[in-house]
């Protein structure tokens, strides 16, 4: 397979290998921490699959819903904003291209998507602070 800078396994997208960790007690606050990150993103792109029509509040809170808002531009015909249209960004953060043929977006680009949201909501939160609201 390619290699095109995806990640091809799960330690891969948090650099778990440069975290060069020396005590049990901080691996394993590093391993519940990406158990935390890991259940979100599965639970995410389990949520778009069983329930598609929940309000966005659910999984997202209000920054990032702002923040999704303002960066990925809505279809033509995007109507209501549910979960699910809200979870189609973040995987468009991740690469995704939301084509009418493409299957629904999985795990990878789910995680690739939420954490390029992380990244800007809070550079968004810090500027904020620094021009004000």
């Amino acid at each position: 397979m390619e290699d095109r800078g995806v990640p091809q396994d799960p330690q891969s997208g948090c650099k778990a290998e440069e975290s060069n960790l020396r005590t049990a007690q901080r691996l394993t606050n590093l391993i519940s921490l990406f158990c935390i990150l890991s259940w979100r993103v599965f639970w995410m792109t389990m949520l778009n699959h069983s329930a598609p029509d929940a309000p966005p509040t659910l999984a997202l809170t209000a920054t990032e819903i702002g923040v999704l808002d303002r960066l990925v531009n809505d279809k033509p015909r995007a109507r209501r904003k549910t979960l699910s249209h809200y979870l189609i960004k973040i995987a468009q953060l991740g690469g995704y291209l939301a084509r009418a043929s493409d299957p629904p977006p999985g795990n990878t680009v789910m995680w690739r998507g939420l954490s390029r949201l992380t990244d800007i909501a809070l550079g968004a939160m810090v500027g904020g602070e620094f021009v004000g609201n």
